[in-house]
């Protein structure tokens, strides 16, 4: 039997059409269940550790049926990442199979072990069904242009994929979600936002439901809490990867299965090297986004569009350097192609309506403000990672290693009157976030998610601005309706990427 007459036969013969014709959940019995042609039938594309990982929660989305996974390896090959054995593990509970392996001492990875994963799953929720309607493809064109009842993917690829699939994706009508970010290049993320919104179709970018918590931060900002606000400072741990400050000279053998041409993509042809792939990409600049395109987006998409933090007058950036030894003399290496183990980049943002002009300050590497006094009268220290917003009569402490956002010091917090927050409930994995949910809602014709890429222009242009600074080690002077840098020329060049023959975007 092949995978498509088994997989039609799993999810009923009506879910194989890309138009949605939605049974009644009363035919099939029992609350809660959903509809075969309810079901969004996904091509999943990047089958690496972190798609891998992600993939199992969203396995137990009845709503969503994968049926389709492409990765350009095929075999658990040279994958690194951050324990030897959690995503095995992982796998291992989620399809009930102890035993399960990528094989011997391997962390998983690739799309036989993507394959495996998703017709282990679906066959251990209907059992005795034998479920084997999965395909798996090496190029994700391939998969577009085979897999005729696909209504959406999910892209999970390294950065410097994710806007020409999207494009592509789109462009056949494809509903689309995405990891961070957009593009790993300004002008590309543009044209992905350009392409949704021509297309109408369904797009999600999937930072969005970790960007909550920026919700009482924002109502007090608003309500005066601080007086008028003149900075935003957000400092992250990241990099928690390798950056190299070299390119690589060794030239070792592509592995067995793995397609470099494929994982290139739009890049400029080079020599394979596994510093340049699995879980590294995102420290060169040609293949990734850098610690903020990492992070920014969770902590601070939500203030970027509520705040209308758009076309930074300036970007500069303070960053590290390394040096090496030329014979008996020692050198600052010219390093334009990985980024800096640490740097700090000011965004200037001009007033905008009641809102005054803003300074953005990201940090990374270990870097971070100083210890304002208002935390020294606390007795406490900046925590690894977190935000400050500050006014002029005050701060507010908030972000992902902060318990609750907070007015510092602690007696102007219990000064402020505030509504009680909500209790945190921890999320059933087996349940859609809101996010998901809202997309869900959107491929079956309803409106567009607060999480759709037609919202992420703001966030995109500040993650790319901010690569581009660091490339650059210069301040930048930025003309936004332009799309264009007006005090350095030749920095323009990193606003676009210079596609690889065959590889441009489709228009």
């Amino acid at each position: 039997m092949s995978a498509e007459q088994n997989r039609r036969e799993f999810m009923g013969a009506a879910a194989t059409t890309a138009a949605f014709t939605i049974v009644p959940r009363h035919v099939l019995g029992g609350q809660g269940t959903v509809a075969p042609s309810d079901k969004i039938t996904l091509g999943y594309i990047g089958t690496g550790t972190e798609g891998l990982r992600e993939m199992l929660p969203l396995l137990a989305l009845p709503e969503i049926q994968i049926v389709s996974v492409c990765d350009p390896s095929k075999h658990a090959v040279g994958y690194r990442d951050w324990s030897e054995t959690s995503l095995r593990d992982s796998i291992r509970r989620a399809i009930g199979k102890p035993n399960w392996s990528a094989g011997k001492d391997v962390i998983p990875g690739g799309r036989d072990a993507g394959k495996e994963v998703v017709e282990a799953y679906y066959a251990k929720e209907r059992p005795g069904s034998g479920y084997k309607g999965c395909s798996a493809y090496a190029d994700y064109r391939e998969m577009l242009d085979e897999e005729k009842d696909l209504n959406a993917v999910r892209i999970m690829t390294p950065d410097h994929l994710h806007g020409v699939i999207s494009i592509a994706a789109m462009k056949r009508g494809k509903h689309v979600m995405v990891h961070k970010p957009l593009a790993n290049r300004l002008k590309e993320a543009r044209l992905v936002i350009e392409t949704a919104r021509r297309t109408g179709v369904a797009t999600y970018f999937l930072p969005w439901d970790a960007n909550g918590s920026m919700g009482p931060v924002l109502d007090w900002i608003k309500d005066g809490a601080i007086g008028k606000l003149r900075e935003v400072h957000n400092w992250s741990n990241r990099p928690v990867w390798p950056q190299y400050a070299t390119i690589p000279a060794d030239r070792p053998p592509v592995p067995r299965g793995f397609d470099w041409d494929l994982w290139l993509g739009p890049e400029a042809d080079r020599p394979y090297h596994p510093d340049y792939t699995h879980m590294v990409f995102r420290g060169w600049y040609d293949f990734g986004g850098g610690s903020m395109a990492d992070m920014g987006h969770y902590s601070l998409w939500t203030v970027f569009n509520a705040l209308e933090l758009s076309g930074p007058t300036s970007i500069e950036p303070m960053l590290s350097h390394q040096c090496q030894m030329n014979g008996n003399t020692s050198r600052k290496i010219k390093n334009d192609y990985s980024f800096p183990i640490a740097s700090t980049v000011r965004f200037k943002y001009p007033a905008r309506g009641e809102r005054p002009a803003v300074d953005l300050i990201w940090y990374d590497g270990g870097m971070r403000p100083p210890t304002s006094e208002e935390l020294d009268e606390d007795g406490k220290e900046l925590p690894p990672e977190g935000m400050m917003f500050v006014g002029d009569k005050g701060k507010i402490l908030a972000g992902f290693r902060v318990e609750e956002p907070q007015l510092i010091p602690a007696s102007r917090m219990h000064a402020y009157q505030v509504p009680e927050p909500p209790p945190k409930r921890r999320r059933d994995p087996g349940v859609m976030s809101p996010g998901m949910r809202q997309w869900v809602a959107a491929c079956k014709g309803g409106k567009q998610s607060p999480g759709c890429f037609l919202n992420a222009g703001p966030i995109s242009e500040a993650v790319n601005l901010y690569a581009v600074a660091l490339r650059t080690g210069r301040r930048l002077k930025y003309d936004a309706d332009a799309v264009k840098i007006t005090n350095l020329p030749e920095a323009n060049q990193y606003l676009a990427r210079e596609y690889r023959k065959g590889w441009e975007p489709e228009l």
